[in-house]
């Protein structure tokens, strides 16, 4: 098969676009406000992070996967011993937790979960863009998001021009090459090419540091401190989805705890004085059971916790319409229940970071659903 030279730069050049690094400016702000999303796939156990204390029907259900060393939180929760660095960050008022929440899913699927708690719909699959993006989008801030993974998650997907960084042991296209592209496609100067063209050739070239999220997290930290950098970042940690052996100070469950702290270890480090106007908060697809099965781990379960963190934290709180962890209070008789959509976290953030009405959001980016306007609660809105 023959391949004429157009067909040769074309395919060139999108494969070196989409292996490039990242760094696509901004408008400045006098006061950038950044929004962080991290996604813990496979259903985040959020009673593992955040246990609830002296239940004994709770410590009953899970005897092999008890936790015997916590962080203290308050008088009625303690945190997992794995979250060192939010702990430090909860004891200067920059962390806190939402618990007993998930968004309106009740289902048990992880591609159903991921897909809705991207999109923020109710029925699987029917949304092709992510809340994150329509938010962005209704902000005006194209070009302003940043994914530390590869593909582009579908959660910041509905506004166009967000980038990827996630490094390999390869080099951007030299502008010899740049200079070659852009002269085949002059007749697309006014596509979205064009502008990623322009992406690149902004860049900074960075050297190879690694594609964990803790090197992932410094280098974002960087760009988000910019005042011309990007506002919005998502990283994702997996393997949450701890069907056995679960383990409680140790074990997966610990280790995926560990790698999203290190995230809050590495922004709060290379991002210096723009951690006081940042958010970080977290996303799952659901929790886990309450009782432990025969392989100590946990099944799919439905409430869970949304960790927070970051300078515009109000302050650090335990939030929760408690609903109990009798049998009669569980959900379906086995899960933690959910008394808050979890949307309304997302959607007050939102309204916080990107200076929106909350009407506005709830309208536009959840279809009109019924949500709670936290933002005063839960964040600094001043």
């Amino acid at each position: 098969m023959k391949i004429n030279r157009r067909d040769f730069l074309k395919t060139t050049a999108m494969t070196s676009l989409y292996f490039a690094g990242f760094g696509l400016p901004s408008f400045a702000s006098q006061n950038k406000k950044n929004l962080v999303v991290i996604m813990l796939q496979g259903g985040m156990d959020g009673l593992c992070a955040v246990p609830v204390k002296d239940d004994k029907n709770f410590q009953k259900l899970r005897s092999k996967i008890n936790l015997d060393k916590t962080l203290a939180l308050t008088s009625d929760f303690d945190l997992h011993p794995a979250l060192e660095n939010f702990k430090s960050l909860w004891d200067q008022n920059n962390a806190s937790v939402f618990h007993a929440t998930s968004i309106p899913y009740k289902e048990r699927s992880h591609f159903e979960g991921q897909n809705l708690m991207m999109t923020g719909g109710r029925v699987p699959y029917k949304d092709k863009t992510g809340w994150l993006g329509r938010g962005m989008k209704l902000a005006g801030l194209t070009g302003n998001g940043l994914a530390l993974s590869l593909p582009m998650p579908l959660l910041i997907r509905g506004v166009p021009l967000n980038d990827n960084y996630y490094p390999i042991r390869s080099s951007l296209p030299n502008k010899g090459i740049l200079n070659i592209i852009e002269g085949e496609f002059e007749q697309y100067s006014e596509s979205d090419l064009s502008a990623t063209l322009s992406m690149v050739r902004k860049r900074k070239f960075n050297s190879y540091t690694g594609n964990n999220n803790s090197s992932l997290a410094r280098e974002a930290g960087k760009q988000l401190s910019d005042p011309n950098g990007p506002r919005v970042a998502v990283f994702q940690v997996e393997e949450f989805d701890t069907h056995a052996a679960q383990g409680g100070v140790h074990g997966t469950h610990a280790d995926c705890l560990r790698e999203y702290d290190q995230i809050l270890r590495g922004l709060k480090a290379s991002m210096g004085s723009a951690f006081k106007d940042t958010l970080i908060l977290t996303l799952t697809e659901f929790g886990r059971t309450i009782k432990q099965n025969g392989g100590n781990g946990t099944e799919h379960g439905y409430g869970t916790a949304v960790l927070m963190a970051g300078g515009l934290i109000k302050k650090s709180e335990v939030h929760a319409d408690w609903p109990g962890l009798k049998k009669k209070e569980l959900f379906q008789g086995r899960d933690l229940n959910a008394t808050v959509d979890a949307r309304s976290i997302y959607a007050s953030a939102m309204s916080t970071v990107f200076d929106l009405d909350f009407k506005r959001i709830q309208k536009d980016v959840f279809w009109d659903d019924k949500l709670d306007n936290l933002s005063d609660k839960l964040f600094k809105t001043v």
